[in-house]
């Protein structure tokens, strides 16, 4: 996120980052009308959250049948939890895990918020992250749907905590850092600037957010 901080232009095209499904595939290739539907709906969740979502406009957009809605999601919760383990999960995995196992877990961590920075479109910022609407809306009132997101918070923080397990190991981190702790410290930021701009509707104060996580970053070299 430690990028420039004017605000958006209405003129910028930019593919948004939270449309990271067409660029992640987990081996759907096989079963193309789940995969669009798992994509609908995800699009759908995330525009109006999973209480309001309506599987009418997830048919509407992919032009299947509702028979065949049922053949792959034999419910809504269903096809929920499809796109938190599915789309979400993979995601995470793909851009906030894998980038830390190779070099300098810092310098990657940095060039992660710089990329999501560079992406982030204000549609983005309005829409907020995907994983921390459906904890705010769902955790406190299905405990399968909390079951389901904790697990992917728990995988994201070991994989940071390893990442700087292994920076302290190469002399890379300050060894006196708790990991575990900083990883929960650093997630928690991260949602935290992401919430924060999506209320204020603002790039700017993301990039200000992102800006004062490098620099607690920066503080961690050894």
């Amino acid at each position: 996120m430690a990028v420039k901080s004017e605000e958006i232009s209405a003129q910028i095209v930019q593919t948004p980052i939270w449309h990271f499904h067409k660029h992640f595939q987990n081996g759907d290739e096989g079963e193309p009308t789940r995969r669009k539907l798992l994509e609908a709906a995800f699009e759908e969740i995330h525009h109006m959250g999973f209480q309001a979502a309506s599987l009418s406009r997830i048919l509407k957009r992919t032009g299947v049948t509702k028979g065949a809605f049922y053949h792959y999601f034999p419910s809504k919760k269903d096809v929920g939890y499809a796109v938190i383990e599915e789309i979400i999960r993979l995601a995470v995995i793909e851009f906030w895990i894998k980038p830390l196992q190779k070099g300098n877990p810092i310098d990657a961590m940095i060039a992660i918020l710089a990329e999501s920075g560079q992406r982030m479109t204000l549609e983005d910022i309005r829409l907020g992250c995907p994983l921390a609407n459906l904890s705010q809306e769902m955790s406190p009132v299905d405990e399968d749907f909390r079951e389901r997101i904790e697990a992917l918070y728990s995988e994201w923080r070991t994989g940071l905590k390893d990442a700087l397990k292994k920076g302290q190991r190469l002399k890379q981190v300050k060894t006196e850092i708790d990991c575990e702790a900083t990883a929960i410290m650093l997630i928690a930021s991260l949602e935290g600037c992401l919430s924060a701009a999506k209320n204020a509707q603002s790039r700017s104060m993301l990039h200000k957010c992102g800006d004062s996580l490098v620099h607690v970053l920066n503080n961690m070299r050894a």
